[in-house]
């Protein structure tokens, strides 16, 4: 389903990325309520049907690597594509989503 520029990766992979790099930006795309609910310490919100309009606000973010979830894999493929069709180059995907997150989570 993704290029080279998107490495699927599960929650154990994920952790692991980022407790080694602090500079990994944490994308959100669930609804402010399951954010409310529990969230990967350090993840940005902006929900995936808000993130067509808000992906502007990123663009500091293009060059650093991104993580990318939502509650179980259904939705964030849908935020990896606009992504990467602008101009996001470092994605990595939360293949099953926070659903599969066994570590801290921040409420």
């Amino acid at each position: 389903m993704f290029n080279s520029l998107v490495k699927n990766v599960s929650s154990e992979e994920a952790y692991k990325l980022l407790s080694n790099d602090s500079e990994f930006f944490i994308l959100d795309v669930r609804t402010k309520e399951e954010y409310d609910n529990g969230h990967i310490p350090g993840a940005k919100l902006v929900p995936v049907q808000l993130l067509p309009t808000k992906v502007n606000e990123l663009d500091k973010y293009k060059n650093k690597a991104i993580l990318v979830y939502c509650a179980s894999g259904g939705r964030s493929p849908r935020a990896v594509t606009i992504l990467k069709n602008n101009g996001f180059k470092n994605i990595y995907h939360l293949s099953r989503g926070i659903s599969s997150w066994k570590y801290n989570l921040t409420r």
